[in-house]
């Protein structure tokens, strides 16, 4: 698995690892990876062949197995990252499922960050959705 391909697995995990890969959730991973290196200089087809390679192996050997194979190709910096996009994506929908928690319970002891700091990062991006102006009116 290259870089690219392992940091792109851990959100495309997140999104999948509820069996629920949504039309918000699809756009959110999109959006947030192809901003960045080295997706933004991939043809539209390259990225497309990317993310499905990444469900063909999601599909074969589930969330544990691709997230396993990935975070040993990243860099602590890059799981960092990746960490806090999965947690985004998780939070898009402001529900978060039994099995999304899992999913980022396992996969923030997998990952080689500081203790504490995957909590750190779950807070902050829980703060971030929350929709705090419901019921007020716009001018």
């Amino acid at each position: 698995m290259t870089p690219a391909e392992a940091f792109a697995a851990i959100p495309l995990a997140a999104v999948c690892c509820d069996s629920n890969f949504g039309r918000e959730e699809a756009h959110i991973l999109k959006e947030q990876l192809v901003h960045r290196s080295p997706y933004r200089s991939m043809t539209p087809l390259a990225f497309g062949e990317l993310i499905d390679g990444l469900l063909h192996l999601f599909r074969r050997d589930h969330w544990q197995e691709l997230i396993r194979q990935a975070i040993p190709v990243l860099t602590s910096d890059q799981q960092e990252v990746a960490y806090g996009l999965a947690v985004q994506l998780v939070l898009c929908d402001r529900e978060v499922k039994p099995e999304e928690a899992t999913f980022l319970t396992t996969l923030g002891n997998e990952l080689s960050l500081p203790p504490g700091r995957a909590a750190q990062i779950q807070e902050v991006l829980a703060l971030l959705q929350r929709d705090v102006l419901i019921g007020e009116t716009v001018a």
